[in-house]
């Protein structure tokens, strides 16, 4: 029997941990069963993966990318600011004199 996806088998092999874990749920409840699955995961992890820390660096950077240190320049930030204030003052003098026209 093949267990690739998209196969009967695969469906057979999913369609039987899923009553597995619904048979779990109903006898030993939800957060048990949960732990139980967590607990899994665990071992599998930690079975499957060979450079678990490398694997666990890549997986911290994809969660908390480095960030640069940008450096600003405070006096040239400030001056575009006030170009960009000045411009927008002047534009709107212009529309009050065309409007009162």
């Amino acid at each position: 029997m093949s267990f690739k996806r998209g196969t009967p088998g695969y469906g057979i092999m999913i369609g039987a941990a899923l009553v597995a874990l619904g048979a779990l749920v109903m006898l030993i409840g939800f957060w048990k069963t949960l732990v139980l699955c967590i607990l899994f995961a665990i071992g599998y992890f930690l079975g499957t993966v060979e450079n678990k820390s490398e694997f666990m660096k890549n997986a911290a950077n994809k969660l908390i990318p480095d960030k640069e240190a940008k450096v600003i320049d405070l006096k040239s930030e400030l001056a575009r600011e006030q170009e960009m204030n000045q411009a927008t003052v002047e534009q709107t003098a212009e529309e009050t004199k065309k409007s009162e026209e």
